[in-house]
């Protein structure tokens, strides 16, 4: 007789939920407790309170309301990010793109919008919805927040791998935790950058106005969605709208496509990536931060195949080493950086290379090192 093994089945993922609404919370505790692969300890309506919990219980995941009596969701977020990092998902009902990015800036894995009509079958799925959420980023790693906070990590003089030729344009991507490494990288570089950026967000549709918008109350550099045919101009910020994939023309110009999801993404790291290798071949800089999954990896290759300059964020801060990760085992990357690393390579890529592009080094810019 042939004795098949048993698999344990996975321990479910404990989840601390803070919510001050009474129903909300009593519904979500509910939620937690009937799905088998959820463990509720503890439902708290203070962020006093579950800031206090969180280092004895020790939670997978964090359900955070965001306006909650005293100190609010965001701000606890940041605290319990800096003192115990736990993946934590956003449940808010004041979903714009403010409180989103904010929120994501603040050290949220994730965003989602409290169910309406809680007795309604839009209700009962919008509760479904949270707890698959709550499962999913629970079993994603986190870092101790204090490491992307500007200061905290003194840039590094990291080795230069030889590139001696002009760079032409930036092409930045990132998916769980971009927003902020968007932030981070380009808020480092100066308004009058001498190459056109192009970024892909992992975002959902809707939010990617608010997202550009966000990004461009952020940064130096002006930044607008990309729009169909537009010229890419220096010092200036194109972000992938969405549902739709960016790629670059050979003239320089943005081109949006509606064609199928790459690696389950629309828009996709890496169609950016290997459209901006055949317009610029080795003139084209590459950098593929923190994000969930492989997207970015066959693009970066092909940038870095064609002779571009390609960059990786390194585990040590990203919220995420899976895309960059998967570019690192592909030997699709030149380098790998901690965030707060990028931006000063980048500058000193432009400075030392060979053949600067019109405008990198006019005399007495900082390029020039005059």
């Amino acid at each position: 007789m042939i004795h098949t093994p048993t698999i344990p089945a996975a321990a479910p993922r404990s989840v601390l939920v803070v919510e001050d609404s009474a129903v909300l919370r009593h519904l979500l505790s509910h939620s937690i407790r009937s799905d088998a692969r959820l463990r509720l300890i503890d439902a708290v309506e203070s962020a006093e309170e579950a800031i206090r919990l969180v280092p004895h219980l020790r939670p997978d995941v964090i359900s955070m309301d965001v306006c909650l009596p005293g100190m609010d969701g965001l701000e606890a977020t940041r605290r319990i990010m800096a003192q115990c990092p736990t993946p934590i998902v956003i449940v808010s009902d004041a979903l714009d793109a403010q409180v989103s990015m904010n929120a994501l800036r603040s050290g949220a894995l994730a965003v989602i919008e409290k169910p309406r009509g809680l007795t309604s079958e839009a209700g009962r799925a919008a509760v479904s919805a949270i707890t698959t959420q709550l499962y999913i980023m629970s079993q994603v790693p986190v870092i101790r927040r204090r490491l992307l906070d500007a200061g905290a990590h003194p840039p590094q003089a990291a080795p230069l791998v030889p590139w001696t030729v002009a760079p032409r344009i930036l092409a930045l991507a990132a998916s769980t935790g971009g927003p902020r490494a968007f932030a981070q990288v380009l808020g480092a570089l100066p308004a009058d950058f001498p190459l056109p950026v192009v970024g892909v967000q992992h975002m959902g549709g809707p939010f990617m106005e608010g997202f550009a918008h966000w990004l461009d109350q952020q940064v130096p550099m002006p930044v607008a969605l990309a729009r169909h045919g537009e010229v890419l101009r220096r010092g200036h910020v194109y972000i992938a709208p969405g549902d739709r994939h960016l790629g670059v023309g050979t003239r320089g110009e943005a081109v949006l496509l509606d064609m199928p999801p790459v690696q389950g993404q629309r828009p996709s790291a890496s169609v950016l990536f290997s459209s901006v290798a055949r317009a610029y071949g080795r003139g084209a800089l590459g950098v593929l931060m923190t994000g969930m999954g492989e997207d970015g990896a066959q693009g970066l290759g092909d940038m870095r195949r064609a002779g571009g300059y390609t960059m990786t964020e390194d585990r040590s801060t990203a919220v995420i080493h899976g895309m960059p990760g998967a570019a690192e085992r592909a030997g699709a990357t030149c380098i790998s950086l901690p965030l707060p690393d990028i931006a000063p390579h980048i500058e000193r890529l432009l400075s030392d290379s060979a053949d600067p592009p019109e405008g990198v080094r006019p005399p007495g810019d900082r390029y020039h090192g005059t």
